[in-house]
């Protein structure tokens, strides 16, 4: 087909050769013209030569929408306007690629930028890379924080957030001062974290006071309550009911016993070595065995390896909250009918809260009333003080084992005497040490 003005019409009628790509011109405006290739498929082009170069073609647009014949037209025009103009239009498609990958690769480095800066990322990485080497003992409690702190916060990212922000999520938890005092904590740390490795400048909450804490708690278990709480343990699983006696008669950790291992149990020496990697300090300890705790380990039949308290064999007791509610109701029931045995009123009779951790505050309690030293007190409890740390606490992890062995055997006495409803009285004073 001959050079001839290009029209619809035209290009609509054009065909392809055998053996290469066909080119009408249009002959009306330089350079702009049609390609049929040997397929059939047609497109506009343009043809030009900037002043002393050779003969250069750039391919507009493949026929059909957006590119008609006219808007093809136009866009050919506007090249020979920059031809004229002494402007390469090919570099300038060069530069309007090269500048639209750019800006593509800079939205793209943002967006996964901020995918790593939003809250619900970045508290994983802090407690991936942060928490759990340098929280070992809590980090779990931490993380739990964030994960709730994550469906309020999503996506959002942390050089947006605000102190106001923080202060909005700290008031849900006016109602719970221990608990704000901990998650404001927990924020303080990971904003202070993000601002040390440049991820923001500075932390929201920097300089902000920390919510007033809580009394340290006191609360401890009276003769009557722990009675209760021990014939309680009699009511409830055969599970739960050996390890609530052994917490109290042990005076160690909730997590501690629930760990308990018969690779750490020597029944013939009657001792219990907690290795250091579940000490809660990191400090192992020996924990002599007084008689009842003996006979509690002996009732749930003696293994040399393996977790003590286990439902599955593979991972320690879990479901503490049920059992301590079901522990509680038990002992009301226990309560209101030695109460009624003794003639007391009942009415509006109810248990004062507590918490498992208040059963070892009351054994150590106890320890001193019975006339247990200080340093001896805090030896059966792992506790590190300035008479048990350093070298002195790891010989003295040896050196108080005859004490701390009369102290629980004082203890289980104790409780035995509170249980056949004797008198209480002091144990023997304790031998002294060089």
């Amino acid at each position: 087909m001959a050079n001839q003005r290009l029209t619809k019409r035209v290009v609509d009628a054009a065909e392809c050769g055998e053996r290469s790509d066909t080119f009408i011109w249009d002959t009306e405006l330089r350079g702009f013209g049609l390609r049929v290739s040997t397929g059939g498929a047609k497109s506009y082009v343009f043809q030009y030569r900037m002043k002393g170069g050779t003969a250069r073609r750039m391919t507009l647009g493949a026929h059909g929408s957006p590119w008609t014949t006219e808007t093809a037209r136009k866009e050919a025009e506007r090249r020979l306007f920059q031809v004229r103009q002494g402007i390469d239009p090919a570099e300038e498609t060069r530069r309007k690629a090269e500048t639209a990958k750019r800006l593509a690769d800079e939205a793209a480095k943002e967006a996964a930028q901020n995918l790593v800066l939003a809250f619900d990322a970045y508290a994983d990485s802090f407690v991936e890379l942060y928490l759990k080497t340098s929280w070992k003992d809590s980090w779990l409690d931490a993380e739990r924080i964030l994960n709730y702190a994550k469906k309020h916060f999503g996506t959002k990212l942390i050089s947006e957030i605000k102190r106001t922000d923080v202060v909005k999520w700290l008031d849900t938890y006016s109602d719970r001062p221990a608990m704000k005092k901990l998650v404001h904590s927990v924020f303080r740390k990971m904003f202070n974290w993000a601002a040390n490795r440049g991820d923001i400048d500075v932390s929201p909450i920097a300089g902000m006071k920390s919510p007033k804490g809580v009394p340290k708690r006191q609360r401890l278990l009276s003769h009557e309550e722990l009675i209760c709480a021990w014939l309680a343990s009699k009511k409830i699983s055969p599970f739960w009911g050996p390890y609530v006696r052994l917490m109290i008669l042990t005076v160690q950790r909730r997590e501690e016993v629930a760990g308990m291992d018969w690779s750490e149990i020597d029944l013939d020496q009657a001792l219990w070595q907690l290795p250091s990697d579940r000490a809660k300090n990191d400090i192992p300890n020996r924990v002599p065995l007084n008689a009842l705790a003996v006979a509690e380990l002996e009732s749930l039949g003696p293994k040399k390896s393996g977790l003590v308290f286990s439902s599955t064999g593979t991972t320690s007791a879990s479901g503490f909250s049920k059992a301590k509610k079901k522990l509680d109701d038990e002992m009301l029931i226990i309560m209101i009918e030695r109460a009624k045995m003794r003639g007391e009123a009942i009415e509006n009779m109810d248990l004062i809260p507590w918490r498992m951790h208040d059963l070892r505050r009351t054994g150590a309690t106890n320890l001193q009333a019975l006339g247990v030293p200080v340093e001896v007190t805090e030896a059966v409890l792992n506790h590190i003080s300035g008479s048990t740390g350093g070298v002195a606490g790891v010989y003295n992890l040896f050196r108080y084992d005859p004490q701390k062995r009369q102290a629980l055997d004082a203890w289980s006495n104790h409780i035995t005497l509170l249980l056949q409803g004797g008198q209480v009285t002091n144990i023997l004073p304790f031998a002294r040490y060089g």
